[in-house]
């Protein structure tokens, strides 16, 4: 139940990230990693049709390969600041942090502190979404917000309906410490 709910607002969150994106012509993708692989759901676009065809179907539970979404989001906006140099890219990283597939020969833990420091150097504004119940919570995500230099954010602080708001604040963080 409580996976479902969180899924629900993670769409949520998308589909008005998006709204909002077409309206100011910022593009939005969504990178899910699941049993052993990183997939793109969603290329960087705007358009607010393609997402809903997306999210239909996005698949929840099964192993969690962290260091792969992360290698594959760092690719996609390398690539979106080649193709569009005016981008400020934010990252949006929803997780409990509990990787357990590795890409390579490190752990799946180190693994994603290493990726996630490169995306920190890279000087990518990101936020963590600790999708993980306080109950069972063990601070992964937390940690992958520290190697980010990132905010983290529990899902018990942030609900469907304000999801989208804390991402919204954030864009304008992003957007200051650029012109500051």
């Amino acid at each position: 139940m409580a996976v479902t709910e969180r899924m629900e607002a993670t769409k949520g969150a998308i589909l008005s990230l998006l709204t909002d994106a077409y309206q100011r012509r910022d593009r939005v993708g969504l990178i899910i990693f699941q049993k052993d692989r990183a997939t793109m759901v969603l290329k960087p676009t705007n358009s607010v049709m393609l997402a809903h065809e997306a999210l239909k179907t996005l698949p929840i539970g099964g192993k969690t390969p962290l260091s792969a979404g992360l290698q594959m989001a760092y690719a996609t906006l390398k690539q979106e600041m080649y193709t569009h140099p005016d981008v400020m890219p934010l990252l949006l990283v929803m997780t409990d942090g509990a990787g357990n597939v590795s890409t390579g020969n490190r752990s799946p833990q180190e693994e994603a502190k290493f990726l996630a420091q490169k995306i920190a150097e890279e000087g990518v504004h990101s936020v963590v979404v600790n999708m993980e119940s306080a109950h069972f919570d063990q601070g992964l995500a937390m940690q992958l917000a520290d190697h980010l230099k990132a905010p983290c954010y529990s899902m018990e602080e942030i609900r469907a309906d304000n999801l989208y708001q804390t991402v919204r604040k954030e864009i304008q963080v992003s957007q200051h410490q650029i012109t500051s």
